[in-house]
């Protein structure tokens, strides 16, 4: 899978597309703005495309939804759906809710029992949902600078599309650890708020997670 449609243009989106360029695949940014993305496209070149999000999800062989939580569903209703059946979408979103943190927590608009990925993947039955890069900073995102590979916790139903991911993963100087099902969502996008805290009480945003075996 060397071309990757990214739905998304912050700068999650733009870092791991540059990323990606640099590990040889090629890669479309969708946006509702491609004015945004002409420094992005014309620092990265050959290999760089912009478009809409249909346009970059029907590019893609996988899918990088990139986009802020609040808005992810929108974003994928707005995708032209022939173009994300079979798809495996790997998903950075987390469902962040509006408003400040308390004591350095975020909040988020899901409960415990329900991920924001097991409704993405309930709405869009047809695609094949990865949670994964949603629990760390994008300055950290390609190529960590540690002494250890951190870990990528990841989690989706579908085995082959888990092993694509692992794969991006892998490239970008990641320790993939498979938590099973879309379930395991539910434990993997409290991270983000376990990431956070940190930065919003010590303005500390350069670090990751490691599992110890």
């Amino acid at each position: 899978m060397k071309k990757i449609g990214i739905i998304g243009s912050g700068i999650v989106a733009q870092v791991l597309g540059a990323g990606l360029l640099k590990h040889g695949y090629d890669v479309k940014l969708g946006t509702r703005d491609a004015l945004k993305l002409n420094d992005w496209l014309t620092n990265h070149g050959k290999g760089a495309e912009v478009g809409t999000f249909s346009e970059a999800a029907k590019f893609g062989d996988l899918l990088i939804l990139a986009v802020k939580g609040k808005v992810a569903s929108s974003a994928l209703q707005l995708i032209d759906q022939a173009y994300l059946d079979g798809k495996t979408i790997m998903d950075a979103t987390n469902p962040i809710e509006e408003g400040a943190p308390q004591n350095g927590v975020l909040q988020f608009f899901t409960n415990q029992n329900e991920s924001l990925m097991e409704q993405l993947q309930v709405a869009f039955s047809t695609a094949n949902f990865v949670k994964a890069f949603n629990s760390v900073g994008s300055a950290r995102m390609v190529n960590p600078p540690f002494d250890i590979k951190p870990s990528m916790f990841i989690c989706g139903n579908n085995n082959a599309s888990k092993e694509a991911v692992g794969k991006i993963a892998e490239a970008l100087g990641w320790e993939v650890e498979d938590m099973g099902g879309a379930e395991a969502a539910r434990a993997i996008e409290p991270l983000c708020m376990l990431w956070c805290i940190p930065g919003f009480l010590n303005n500390q945003w350069t670090h990751a997670f490691k599992l110890l075996k």
